[in-house]
């Protein structure tokens, strides 16, 4: 399957395409700061420079794009052209290296996709808390921080969760 666009065009869509601060992660990290967690974002020095680190409980959490990274990828791997289901094949496997490698080295990784921070981002939020440890949060602040975020909707692009 031929791309539809021309190189120039191509290029400057991709180019509008973020790699880090993305919504999702920017809505991570208000309601991470309303809970009162202390990250560092995009670590250089970690396997795959996670969205979030949590050094002190040595916590990588990373924010996956449900296209970039695949996210049910063997269902919808068929609509793409060869160059494209190679390309999210490649990312995929260098997100298992890094995930490994994380875990190897003592790293508890945490992997939210796209699709649940748009759906429940709280308790993205809470899956997070509870790996840290974290049990006394003010939930009433994370709620209300939630509440002061605009809407984000589930856009129809592959397959419901």
């Amino acid at each position: 399957m031929a791309d539809i666009m021309s190189p120039a065009t191509r290029s400057r869509v991709m180019s509008r395409i973020r790699g880090k601060n993305t919504t999702p992660e920017r809505y991570i990290a208000r309601l991470l700061d309303a809970a009162g967690l202390v990250y560092t974002q995009h670590e250089a020095s970690l396997p795959g420079r996670p969205d979030f680190v949590f050094a002190e409980r040595r916590v990588a959490v990373f924010v996956e794009g449900d296209f970039w990274h695949g996210w049910r990828f063997p269902v919808w791997q068929h609509r793409l052209s060869d160059r494209w289901r190679e390309k999210i094949l490649q990312t995929r496997k260098r997100d298992q290296r890094c995930h490994r490698k994380l875990r190897r080295d003592g790293w508890r990784v945490i992997r939210i996709w796209e699709h649940q921070v748009e759906s429940d981002v709280v308790a993205c939020i809470g899956r997070i808390a509870r790996l840290l440890g974290r049990t006394k949060i003010n939930w009433k602040v994370v709620e209300q921080a939630y509440a002061e975020l605009p809407p984000l909707k589930r856009r129809n692009r592959l397959p419901r969760p």
